[in-house]
């Protein structure tokens, strides 16, 4: 009897298991075959920082989540629908988010007493009263995915490695999503080992066949979800660090310089020299340097040379690069720094998300130093954000820090392919000598932009010395004369300050421009503020949402805007870092709604933060 199917407008599912289990790799397969189905999606790889914590522990537990739908996708999703526990450690750190009454399926053939023992369980927590509230479904999936491979005379180890594929066979049964993207890729990625493609291609399919065939429980149904309607187009899955790599790449176009990175690996910017290393026919160069500092000096000194210095990290490594920022900002060369953020501070919480660093961004260099800082709001949204950093950086000669994080980083949603064609170019016209045959002043200004010249090193006539040290403001050399060490501090900050005059004006994402709560964010708080707010608003109350790109300078409408509201809400992953940023720019009473769990907000709790500021 064929099983019924089920319509849904949007589903939550939940991978977790052993790091040792694949689930990264299962979610990711997830993913494509989901794309390829035309749903919106939005992910949330969520791994341990250990690079390999005792097996069955819960510090090894790795998890992915995705949101997919036939409706516009802007979440990972509160809570999942449905929970995959691939051992007792995955069950016990996290059924905590799977909701009421969701559909849990565990590997009870995993459920020994040494991995009961070894997650902290006294007893067998499967068909306890603890799991009443869900509809659990406990399979055997270690014996099945043996049963289905044994034919290919794999050992017991590399046999249980397929059990993703045999869960993961199980759960496009589920929800109606084809195999076939995943055979390809199975077959593609063990070409060389083609007993293990062949293996897990069974395990994939066996999984499958048995949501065909198996009497399961009347809970255990099939779930169909339409396409999603999009903008007609190009579109491929795609996660921060790809988009924000391609961004840069596209931006050395864009100016008609060569890229050159210079950064040190480190969790979670680490993927962004990964894929621009893969980038040398677009003109990128890559180095990786021995520390944070020589990458970062070697990014300017790229600059120096005529090319677009980039460097990336993380907080810990951006302060490492800090003398040396200000080092570009003396110089006034063009640097784009990206900071991918992480939980803090210190080595903090390598793998989880968190916007603690925009003090850092803003404030975070000995003397006055101010430089511009922009922020990605989501995965698609890094390509755009990446060109507008390249941009300001080679206009104004300045180092620009573009902010992201763990999150935005890891997570993937899909996004159109940009018409290239459409992208405004914004060369670079590097210096020559003066034609009165006068001595070349590196530091001879734009007086619209207060930019200052760029000369390549070895042009005639442009022979000239920049440095830490302070420089004339008519002639480039060394000065330690006190009005011109406050006529170049004023010009800097006066550069960097008028580059308001240069950006879009701050426009509200949802609601009227005045009114009686205005959630204000930043970042990655975008997508659940912008359904906490719609939210809302479908429950009548008034209430806006604005989201900032440009976070030094502001946009210089945005104070006005603020004062249009009774009330300003700031929801940040930190301890209130934009809302003292607002309060002392325009002396507005903004209250703040802070998280630094490590995991990103949840819809509810700023709709609760909204239901509870417009109740006073």
């Amino acid at each position: 009897m064929a099983s019924e199917v089920q319509i849904l407008e949007s589903a939550v599912v939940r991978f977790a298991g052993d790091s040792g289990d694949g689930m990264q790799l299962t979610g990711s397969q997830f993913t494509t075959s989901t794309a390829l189905s035309g749903n919106d999606l939005a992910t949330f790889p969520d791994f341990p920082a250990e690079i390999r914590a005792p097996a069955g522990t819960t510090f090894g537990v790795s998890a992915f989540q995705i949101n997919f739908g036939a409706k516009a996708i802007k979440t990972v999703g509160d809570r999942p629908d449905v929970l995959v526990a691939m051992n007792p450690a995955a069950l016990k750190t996290n059924l905590k988010n799977l909701r009421p009454g969701g559909l849990l399926v565990v590997d009870s053939g995993s459920f020994t007493p040494r991995n009961l023992q070894k997650a902290g369980y006294d007893a067998n927590p499967v068909g306890s009263p603890g799991l009443k509230d869900y509809q659990l479904v406990e399979l055997d999936i270690s014996k099945m995915t043996l049963e289905s491979v044994k034919e290919f005379g794999l050992g017991n180890k590399e046999a249980l490695r397929c059990k993703n594929m045999w869960t993961l066979g199980l759960m496009l049964w589920m929800f109606s999503r084809k195999r076939e993207p995943v055979i390809d890729w199975l077959k593609a990625k063990f070409a060389k080992a083609p007993e293990l493609a062949d293996a897990n291609v069974a395990a994939l399919n066996a999984g499958h066949a048995f949501g065909e065939t198996a009497e399961l429980s009347a809970t255990f149904k099939r779930y169909q979800i339409g396409a999603t309607h999009t903008d007609p187009g190009i579109y491929r899955t795609v996660t921060g660090s790809q988009a924000l790599s391609w961004g840069i790449a596209a931006g050395g176009d864009l100016a008609e310089l060569d890229i050159v990175l210079g950064s040190y690996p480190i969790t979670p910017a680490s993927p962004i020299l990964h894929a621009l290393s893969g980038m040398k026919d677009l003109g990128v160069i890559t180095f990786q340097a021995e520390d944070e500092i020589a990458a970062v000096c070697a990014a300017i000194g790229a600059s120096y040379g005529g090319a677009l210095g980039v460097t990336s990290s993380s907080g810990p490594g951006i302060a490492l690069k800090t003398e040396a920022l200000g080092l570009a900002i003396s110089t006034e060369l063009p640097l784009v720094v990206i900071n991918s953020q992480r939980g803090g501070p210190s080595t903090g919480l390598p793998t989880k998300t968190e916007q603690s660093d925009l003090y850092q961004a803003i404030y975070g260099r000995n003397g006055d130093a101010p430089l511009p800082v922009v922020a990605t709001r989501s995965p698609g949204d890094c390509f755009e954000v990446a060109i507008e950093a390249c941009r300001l950086a080679v206009k104004y000669m300045t180092p620009v820090i573009l902010l992201t994080d763990g999150f935005i980083a890891n997570a993937a949603e899909p996004w159109k392919l940009p018409d290239l064609d459409a992208l405004e170019p914004f060369t670079v016209d590097f210096a020559t000598a003066p034609d009165d045959g006068s001595e070349f002043n590196p530091f001879r200004r734009n007086m619209k932009t207060l930019a200052r010249n760029w000369a390549k090193p070895g042009t005639p006539g442009c022979e000239h010395r920049i440095g830490g040290i302070e420089k004339s403001f008519d002639s480039g050399h060394i000065s330690y004369d006190p009005e011109n060490h406050q006529k170049m501090t004023d010009t800097r900050m006066n550069k960097i300050a008028g580059i308001a005059n240069d950006i879009p004006l701050q426009t509200v994402e949802d609601g009227e421009e005045t009114g009686t709560l205005a959630v204000v964010g930043w970042g990655s708080t975008y997508g659940p503020i912008a359904e906490a707010v719609k939210c809302a608003r479908a429950d009548g109350i008034r209430v806006s949402h604005i989201h900032i790109r440009y976070l030094n300078p502001f946009p210089r409408n945005l104070g006005d805007l603020l004062k249009g509201f009774a009330k300003v809400l700031v929801p940040e992953m930190n301890a209130g870092q934009l809302k003292t940023v607002i309060r002392d720019r325009y002396l507005i009473d903004a209250k703040p709604l802070n998280k630094v769990s490590g995991l990103p907000f949840k819809i509810q709790e700023i709709l609760d933060a909204i239901r509870a500021e417009t109740a006073q």
